[in-house]
């Protein structure tokens, strides 16, 4: 009844050409459920329409606005409506037509030919902060558009291909905070400007040869400014050789400053080539700028890395998966050095598959590794790559540390066998290993780091306290490691130097073995600690373009050195080894070789062991067991009965 007392009175205004009240205005203070059909009819002198704050209002029929011809300004806000209204007959001829349709929580979507017919001027749109979840296809169509600011609706998903086919425009483009994942790759070829802040679901760029217009861009992720910026530089600046250059409209004039030459002389064909540098386009300007954890790069940033990347974890997966084939395939008893042996291969190996996928990713985007940057570093590979980065590396610093204690254990306690360690103490103290491993490896998958800040998906995001010493702590745990490692090779070597010790090989090859193994240890963590602690507490001294050369060629070296130095180089190996290959009917002479000089050790040992005194019987078993190892491979005079 009020609204109809309203339009009455509307209507009596514009019959009486009484000109002085030509804006019309539904407020919260009118209560309405519906506007019928023409409500808005034939409004001669009405060039403005508000319907705001009136959540009442859940219908507006088909032709409610109908012959407006003065009409330049709509806003329909804060409603109940659930279907977009009906535009298409009011017919304005008014230039910079103003719309907006916005805090409609219950559109969904923005349907086909919604605005043909509106008017057939340049228009602005505002539709922000809506219930829309899609916007169909040819939504746009029959229009030309000058700004359509889409912000804030926060259940937008998806634009179709085709939702601007037919249009003209936009100019400006506003697709900030919505849940976009893409724009449509066609209709943007005129956008000059697009705004993009906090679309953090927007991941992928459209192809870029559609927006071959824009020259000002406002986005949530740096490296899609790294992406556009290269683009750009690399693509025609020249104006006069692109006519999708040409500018109109409403936003146009305003950053040119003067219409263009067809509309002053016409269709006319002539060139001055000394006028040349006054026709070259302005460069394009975008932010946020790339940082310092994301420079405009691939990801193995130099052209050497990129082929060492996959000579390094080639090397490392075969290498590995070859120790973990003869450790699983062999019949000989499992022993504590093989049992902690296979989890050192498995942690190496994760490290390989690490570098594969880094090393594959890299091959995938060379040359445009921008435009899929955020996609692969906050995508679940990238958390794969991290975690099995962590996790491998700290379960293999862990390793060694626990193999090269159990050596100093085993060496120091000779002749007390029952302090040996057996394999029910070996899987507890493994067990313990693969939850702290574990522990540090999901922690940056539960927030604190987080592996989406660099593309080499590790964990070096020290923006919070939390963060910072989660990461001081990883760099700890592989300094102590390698200090557990050097102190118990030093006592060790003291241990085998020892005059009295029963079994000793005081020779200058076990000093040479266990330097190669502490060295490939340092070469592997000193330098990326040393680094990586004083970035920690915020004085980065290296870039993370040339910490790309640490994490490739010395991070993976003990994954890579590990299978041969514990494994591969070792009699015990080569022996699992032959026998595994002579029952594919390969190497059978070896092998039968490796069988007949265990059967006389054994027999040797035996007959040691029940001729001998309880002291002397000891030794020869602990000596036997020390050669296992390829650090301290004991002469045959150590074998004393």
């Amino acid at each position: 009844k009020n609204l109809s007392k309203f339009l009455h009175h509307l209507h009596h205004i514009n019959e009486s050409h009484d000109i002085s009240e030509t804006n019309s205005k539904i407020a919260q203070s009118i209560s309405v459920e519906t506007i019928e059909t023409e409500a808005f009819n034939n409004l001669l002198n009405v060039s403005e329409i508000s319907i705001q704050n009136t959540r009442s209002l859940v219908h507006i029929h088909k032709r409610a606005f109908n012959h407006l011809p003065k009409l330049r300004y709509l806003s329909i806000s804060n409603t109940g409506i659930g279907v977009f209204p009906d535009l298409t007959s009011i017919f304005s001829l008014e230039s910079d037509f103003i719309l907006y349709i916005c805090d409609n929580l219950n559109l969904h979507s923005v349907p086909t030919n919604a605005f043909i017919g509106m008017t057939s001027e340049f228009t602005t749109m505002n539709l922000f902060n809506n219930g829309f979840q899609e916007i169909e296809s040819h939504a746009f169509n029959g229009t030309k558009i000058d700004k359509l600011v889409l912000k804030n609706n926060k259940e937008l998903r998806v634009i179709h291909e085709d939702a601007f086919k037919g249009a003209f425009g936009p100019t400006m483009l506003d697709v900030s905070s919505t849940a976009l994942e893409t724009l449509p790759s066609r209709g943007l070829e005129s956008v000059l400007m697009l705004v993009a802040r906090s679309a953090f679901t927007l991941k992928r760029l459209p192809p870029l040869n559609g927006l071959k217009s824009l020259r000002e861009a406002q986005l949530t992720y740096p490296s899609h400014c790294c992406a556009l910026l290269s683009w750009d530089s690399n693509s025609p600046s020249d104006v006069a050789s692109d006519d999708s250059l040409t500018l109109d409209g409403p936003l146009a004039s305003d950053i040119v400053g003067f219409t263009s030459a067809e509309d002053m002389f016409g269709s006319m064909d002539f060139y001055y080539p000394e006028l040349d540098l006054c026709q070259r386009r302005p460069a394009l300007q975008c932010s946020p700028e790339a940082d310092a954890f994301n420079p405009c790069e691939d990801i193995a940033g130099f052209g050497f890395l990129r082929v060492a990347i996959w000579f390094i974890n080639i090397l490392a997966i075969v290498g590995n998966l070859t120790v973990l084939l003869v450790l699983f395939t062999s019949r000989c008893k499992l022993t504590v050095p093989k049992f902690v042996m296979c989890h050192l291969a498995f942690a190496d190996l994760c490290i390989g598959v690490y570098l594969l996928m880094i090393a594959t990713v890299d091959l995938m985007t060379r040359g445009h590794y921008s435009q899929h940057a955020i996609e692969w570093q906050t995508g679940v590979g990238c958390g794969i790559a991290g975690f099995l980065s962590v996790f491998g590396g700290e379960l293999s610093v862990y390793t060694l540390s626990t193999i090269t204690v159990e050596r100093w254990h085993t060496i120091t306690h000779a002749l007390r066998l029952e302090r040996r360690l057996g394999l029910r103490h070996a899987s507890s103290i493994m067990v313990v290993g693969w939850v702290v491993c574990l522990g540090m490896a999901l922690l940056p998958l539960m927030g604190v780091s987080s592996y989406n800040k660099v593309s080499m998906c590790l964990p070096m995001d020290i923006e919070t306290p939390l963060s910072q010493a989660y990461v001081i702590l990883l760099l700890l745990f592989n300094v102590g490691a390698f200090l557990v490692i050097c102190g118990c090779y030093v006592c060790i070597y003291t241990a085998v130097r020892n005059p009295e010790f029963p079994g000793r090989a005081a020779d200058t090859k076990i000093a040479k073995r266990m330097a190669v193994l502490i060295f490939t240890d340092f070469l592997c963590m000193a330098p990326i600690s040393f680094f990586a602690i004083s970035a920690a507490f915020k004085v980065p001294l290296i870039t993370v373009t040339n910490s790309k050369i640490l994490l490739v060629l010395f991070y993976p070296i003990n994954s890579c050195a590990n299978p041969f130095l514990y494994a591969i180089f070792t009699r015990a190996f080569r022996k699992d080894a032959y026998i595994l290959l002579s029952s594919m009917g390969c190497c059978e002479s070896k092998a039968n070789l490796y069988r007949m000089k265990t059967y006389c050790s054994e027999n040797v040992n035996r007959s040691k062991s029940s001729s001998g005194s309880n002291k002397n019987s000891k030794a020869p078993r602990a000596v036997v067991w020390m050669s296992s190892f390829p650090h301290v491979t004991p002469r045959p005079q150590m074998q004393r009965v």
